[in-house]
């Protein structure tokens, strides 16, 4: 992905040299993996199996930024200022609307939002109700180290995605669903989590069309970098690689193959009216 040395975002709100916090003692080696893994990506907040037994959080007045946190930083930055530029054009184009950017927060070890605490076990996650994204920089590292998904365009589409529920929101589609899952059981809730969530690879497909297309940003490679990390972040492979038996009934953002082939329908469609994934007949 070519993205050194061009214009980034005004609407970074970094907050890394906030203090933070980090969990002292708690689980290792694997299982540390597969906490976090399932963490990350199913939504779920393992703080408290970070700290068994009493562990502490501990918290500090500074923090430290490297220089991989600053080209994190700067990468973030540039990606979501290619974010702004397409949906701006997709929504005037495909929507006949004016797109309003989300702001991207970035901490490390931990913040606030309104929809509840962050920290790097929370991983990058939307908000709603302030239309913020928020993003540990040391997630890439998480991303290419743990889970298998390496490459800069790989990381783009994390940031892609997030951006992605920003467009559900000011579509209104979020808001809508998120009402409806407050209504139904549990099994029902994941099913449209699982749409919300393939929907909004489905809007990122189209975000990296469109880079491709009309700012020619992709390298070789590129889109290959993103169809594994949507790979990694199934939920079946995320089970699997947590040493346990993939359970479809607690599936909340979609197996591998489903993440793949909305990612993928929405690079070749290019075409927000194709990501229904609430109309679909199957996901």
């Amino acid at each position: 992905m070519k993205w050194r040395g061009r214009q980034g975002s005004r609407n970074i709100e970094d907050r890394r040299r906030a203090s933070g916090a980090r969990a002292a003692g708690g689980i290792g080696g694997f299982g540390l993996l597969a906490v976090l893994a399932i963490g990350y990506f199913l939504g779920v907040d393992v703080t408290p199996f970070l700290n068994p037994g009493g562990s502490q959080i501990t918290s500090g007045r500074s923090v430290e930024l490297t220089p991989q946190d600053e080209q994190a930083a700067e990468f973030v930055s540039v990606t979501l200022a290619d974010t702004e530029t397409v949906w701006a054009e997709i929504f005037e184009q495909q929507l006949n609307a004016t797109y309003r950017p989300a702001t991207m927060v970035l901490f490390k070890g931990a913040t606030q939002s309104p929809c509840g605490g962050a920290n790097g076990a929370s991983g990058p996650f939307y908000c709603p109700t302030d239309r913020k994204a928020y993003l540990d920089t040391d997630f890439f590292t998480t991303l290419s180290r743990r889970l298998g998904a390496s490459g800069d365009f790989a990381a783009a589409y994390v940031v892609a995605h997030e951006i992605a529920h920003h467009v559900q929101n000011e579509l209104g589609i979020l808001g809508q669903a998120n009402k409806a899952r407050a209504r139904m059981g549990q099994a029902e809730s994941n099913r449209v989590s699982i749409m919300i969530e393939l929907q909004a690879d489905c809007f990122s497909g189209i975000w990296a069309r469109y880079a491709q297309d009309r700012l020619g940003t992709l390298e070789r490679g590129d889109f290959d970098e993103a169809l594994n990390a949507a790979r990694q972040i199934g939920d079946d492979t995320l089970q699997r690689d947590a040493g346990q038996r993939p359970n479809p009934h607690s599936f909340t953002h979609g197996t591998s193959a489903q993440r793949q082939n909305w990612f993928q329908r929405g690079f070749e469609t290019a075409d927000i009216r194709q990501c229904d994934t609430f109309g679909a007949s199957a996901l």
